[in-house]
């Protein structure tokens, strides 16, 4: 190998290199790049597919357990496994939007109690379940440990 030819893939190596740093380093990054996670989450919808079994009753069960969101009173974080059990119409929830829409949970000042209750008024009105229950298992902070369980069962009379 000629020395140019040596010092030409260096060069190439080095921008790669210098690439790969500048992308991952903090530092570099402006604070004004959204990164394609952020991008994702902001962009985030409730997507749903066709139930593949109508008329067939039976429960899909979802465990999110690295739910965040903030308290808004002290503005500290608080930490939740969120379970969504239900029993689908015609419509299932697609499992990459909703960890997508729980993520974009994670700055919101908002209760416990609003949380839980807005994660099931977005769902019902997403997929349109026959029965839907969400509990969001808090974990224990200033000694207190909180569980909140909201439920739903769609009215068939017309």
């Amino acid at each position: 190998m000629t020395k140019q030819k040596k010092h030409e893939k260096t060069e190439k190596q080095n921008k790669q290199e210098t690439l790969v740093v500048t992308e991952n380093d903090p530092v570099n990054n402006s604070e004004n790049t959204v990164k394609y996670g952020e991008r994702n989450i902001q962009d985030n919808q409730l997507i749903t597919f066709p139930n593949p079994r109508i008329g067939r009753e039976y429960h899909i069960n979802i465990s999110l357990p690295e739910f965040t969101c903030k308290c808004p009173f002290s503005g500290y974080p608080d930490f939740a496994t969120i379970e969504v059990n239900y029993i689908p119409n015609e419509k299932v929830v697609e499992l990459k939007a909703i960890k997508l829409y729980i993520n974009s949970y994670r700055d919101r000042c908002i209760s416990h109690e609003e949380a839980v209750n807005q994660i099931l008024d977005d769902l019902v009105i997403a997929c349109d379940p026959l029965e839907m229950t969400v509990k969001g298992d808090f974990s224990p902070r200033g000694n207190v440990h909180t569980v909140i369980e909201v439920s739903h069962i769609k009215n068939l009379k017309k």
